[in-house]
C-alpha cells in the first residue's frame, strides 16, 4: 500500500505538471510560429522557441513514464490492458516527441530564411511544411492518448481504484479526445476544443490522486486479485477436476 500511495502521489504530480507544460510549451511555440511572416522573427525569438521544445520534450518522459508507473497497479487487475497502456503511452510519447523535433527544425529555417535575400519561397514552403508536419505528429500523438486513457480509466472503473463518476468522466474525456483527434488529422480544424473534458480531468485526477490516492478497499488483502491469464488457468483447472 505504501509502494501504490507513493505512486499516486507521483503519478498525479506528473499529470499535473504536463498540464502546466502543455500549455506553457504551446502558448510559447503558437505565439511564434502563427505570426505573420514568422521566419523573419524566429532568430530573435528562437531561445523561446527551443524552450517551448523542451517543454514537450519534458511532456514526452512523463508520457512514457506514466505507462512504466502504472504498469504494476494495472497488471494484477488486468495483464493485457497494462501492457496495452504501456505499448499506448510509449506510442503517444514517440508522436509528441517527433512534433517538439519539427519545432525545433524552424529555428535553422529562420537563421537561413535572414541569409537568403529575396529567394525565400522555398524556406517558408519547407517551414510550412514542418508546421504541417508537426500538427500531425501532434494529432497522432493525443489519438493514442485518447486510446491509452480509456484502457486506464476502464480499468480503474473496473477495479475501484477510484470513485465511479471520476472514472467515468474520464472514459468520456478520453473518447472526445480521440474522436476530436481523428476528426482533426482528416482535415477539420477543432481549434483544440476536443482536449478541453480530458484535460480537465487530468487536472482534477491529478490533485486527487495526491491527496487521496488509489481507493485502499480496491487492494484489500482479503480480496486478491489475478490476472487475466491466472483467471483462465483457473477456470481451466476447475474444468479438467
Amino acid at each position: 500500500m505504501n509502494t501504490y500511495r507513493t505512486t499516486a502521489k507521483i503519478v498525479g504530480a506528473m499529470y499535473l505538471a504536463g498540464f502546466v507544460v502543455g500549455i506553457g510549451g504551446n502558448v510559447l511555440i503558437l505565439s511564434i510560429l502563427s505570426a505573420p511572416d514568422h521566419l523573419s522573427t524566429l532568430s530573435a525569438n528562437s531561445t523561446l522557441l527551443a524552450f517551448g521544445a523542451v517543454l514537450w520534450f519534458m511532456a514526452v518522459i512523463w508520457d512514457a513514464a506514466h505507462g512504466v508507473l502504472m504498469f504494476p497497479v494495472l497488471k494484477p487487475r488486468n495483464e493485457r490492458i497494462a501492457v496495452g497502456y504501456l505499448g499506448f503511452r510509449i506510442l503517444d510519447a514517440a508522436f509528441i516527441a517527433v512534433m517538439a523535433i519539427f519545432i525545433l527544425v524552424q529555428i535553422p529555417l529562420g537563421a537561413e530564411y535572414l541569409k537568403a535575400g529575396a529567394d525565400t519561397a522555398y524556406l517558408q514552403s519547407l517551414s510550412n511544411m514542418f508546421m504541417e508536419g508537426q500538427l500531425y505528429a501532434y494529432n497522432f500523438g493525443m489519438a493514442f492518448l485518447g486510446v491509452a486513457g480509456l484502457m486506464l480509466c476502464y480499468t480503474l472503473n473496473k477495479a475501484n481504484l477510484i470513485p465511479r463518476p471520476l472514472a467515468v468522466w474520464g472514459l468520456v474525456g478520453y473518447a472526445v479526445i480521440l474522436c476530436g483527434s481523428v476528426v482533426e488529422v482528416m482535415g477539420f480544424n477543432l481549434l483544440s476544443i476536443h482536449a478541453i473534458p480530458g484535460g480537465l480531468w487530468e487536472m482534477f485526477i491529478g490533485v486527487w490522486l495526491i491527496a487521496k490516492g488509489f481507493n485502499p478497499s480496491a487492494f484489500a488483502p482479503d480480496e486478491p486479485v489475478i490476472s487475466e491469464r491466472g483467471e483462465e488457468r483457473e477456470k481451466m483447472r476447475l474444468s479438467r477436476a
